[in-house]
């Protein structure tokens, strides 16, 4: 079996043999009888030869089975020979691919369905065509197991608390993956984490016991403070006589504003104290 280094090597020399266009003699003579047939058949050859290519595309040119000049063509025209080149069109824009909702097993042992959107681009047109047979296709399986493999090792609530940095972690392992594709995953969200009806009641019902429980603290920090107040209320009231005849005043006042058909005025401790004291 032979070593990692001696492949490497191997694949260097193809690329360099294919670059410098060592096709052998018969590909030689296939290469001028193509050019032969094109100039006898001109101008008819011409709609054959003839190819454009747009800004958002380059094209990789095989003359007879090999990548001419080791880089793609375009934008603009290009020439090819019948009969002996063929090239492949790649577009080099940005794709959106809707990840399908996945079924994940958390680490907590709850079952979850997630979907996402990934976002990547073609940077290198001749790693893409002769290094993988469908770089979309396989793209596209590689977002879905890595989206099922870092979410399994993940609990639920992290899932729900940490999608940015899970997403992060998620495009840099696919970026690495696909960079011998000639692939650059420029984003990877999560659209949606969908959970069992039981979990979903599970935690409704542990949010709603939160939610009292706070509301019980707040009621009572608010009934321990009133009773300060009204602690500090009364020691000013006792302090000064004249203060409690003025809220006395002002609770007649209240209460004769109201709509009542019968009022009783009770009188003050501090006026039958007068009468208490001449008795005695």
């Amino acid at each position: 079996m032979e070593s990692p280094s001696t492949q490497k090597q191997e694949r260097k020399e193809e690329l360099v043999d294919a670059v410098k266009g060592g096709v052998g003699v018969c590909g030689w003579m296939l290469l001028v009888l193509s050019a032969l047939f094109a100039a006898i058949t001109f101008p008819l050859s011409i709609w054959f030869s003839v190819k454009i290519i747009k800004e958002y595309e380059r094209a990789v040119v095989f003359r007879l089975g090999r990548i001419m000049s080791g880089k793609a063509k375009g934008p603009g025209l290009m020439f090819i020979l019948p009969c002996t080149d063929t090239f492949v069109k790649v577009d080099l824009r940005v794709i959106s691919f809707a990840i399908p909702p996945q079924e994940i097993l958390t680490k907590d042992s709850v079952t979850t369905t997630v979907d996402g959107v990934l976002y990547y681009k073609i940077r290198n047109a001749i790693k893409s065509v002769a290094n993988v047979n469908n770089v979309h296709l396989a793209t596209h399986q590689l977002a879905q197991t890595t989206l099922r493999t870092i979410l399994g090792t993940q609990t639920l609530s992290s899932i729900l608390s940490n999608r940015e940095e899970i997403a992060h972690n998620i495009q840099s392992l696919l970026d690495n993956a696909t960079h011998q594709w000639g692939v650059t995953v420029e984003r990877v969200e999560m659209r949606d984490v969908r959970l069992p009806v039981s979990m979903q009641r599970a935690m409704a019902a542990e949010a709603e016991a939160v939610r009292e429980a706070r509301a019980k603290i707040v009621a009572a920090e608010g009934e321990m403070n009133a009773s300060r107040s009204l602690k500090e209320a009364s020691i000013v009231l006792m302090e000064s006589p004249a203060a409690l005849q003025l809220r006395y005043l002002q609770t007649l006042t209240t209460v004769a504003a109201e709509n009542n058909s019968t009022i009783i005025f009770p009188l003050p401790i501090d006026i039958l104290q007068g009468f208490m004291q001449k008795m005695k």
